[in-house]
């Protein structure tokens, strides 16, 4: 890992989880599979950057249940009675594993607003109308209020919206890292994609260390 411009910066890094919510958990009627075997790693990425000081940042879908507000791939399913994190329904909500103790519970008019929501010190969660991050969100001012140019990617579905908010984040010239063993359906095709676009691929251990280093870059 040698280009000046992509080596990530972990003492300037945020940690963005995407879309890990109870709906999505592997064994949910819409789950993703493979989210719930990499829920341990999120919990211990989450740890670490809490440990560290370091942003974190939760970005969730809330579909209303007339579907109006979903992709257009997903409105004929939501809106023919598919209750997929819905507000107010334990199915919106983040594992507890992932979050502080004393985490307050999502207030859902306030995320649909674009608001965000403060869960902790330095950890927030915001919701995203589309597959990117990025996309009608307050995620970029967030970042930047906080001085972060590196953002730590993880948590569910790479093919949707882990790899659209990695094209977002590279758009707007963050340095990339993607934690593979913290990602569901990952694939040997999908992580050399997003490699080529300047993302570098981790994994959590690797992370982990980097932080307890207090290195500055990798």
């Amino acid at each position: 890992m040698s280009d000046p411009h992509l080596i990530p910066h972990l003492d300037t890094a945020a940690l963005v989880l995407i879309d890990v919510q109870h709906d999505f958990l592997s064994d949910s009627p819409y789950g993703i599979p493979g989210t719930t075997e990499v829920l341990p790693r999120l919990a211990q990425l989450s740890a670490a950057f809490r440990a560290a000081g370091k942003p974190i940042v939760h970005v969730i879908r809330l579909y209303e249940p007339d579907g109006s507000n979903a992709d257009r791939v997903r409105r004929t399913l939501i809106a023919g009675g598919a209750h997929v994190v819905a507000p107010g329904t334990p199915g919106r909500d983040i594992p507890p594993e992932l979050l502080p103790d004393t985490a307050p519970g999502l207030d859902d008019d306030a995320l649909l607003r674009g608001d965000p929501q403060q869960l902790g010190p330095d950890e927030f969660v915001i919701y995203k109308p589309r597959w990117g991050a990025f996309y009608r969100t307050p995620l970029h001012e967030l970042l930047t209020s906080h001085g972060i140019d590196t953002i730590v990617f993880a948590g569910c579905n790479l093919p949707n919206c882990p790899r659209a908010s990695l094209i977002e984040a590279s758009e707007r010239d963050y340095r990339l890292v993607l934690a593979t063993d913290a990602t569901s359906r990952t694939s040997e095709q999908g992580l050399a994609e997003v490699t080529g676009i300047g993302t570098i691929l981790m994994t959590t251990d690797a992370i982990k260390e980097g932080l307890r280093a207090g290195k500055t870059n990798l």
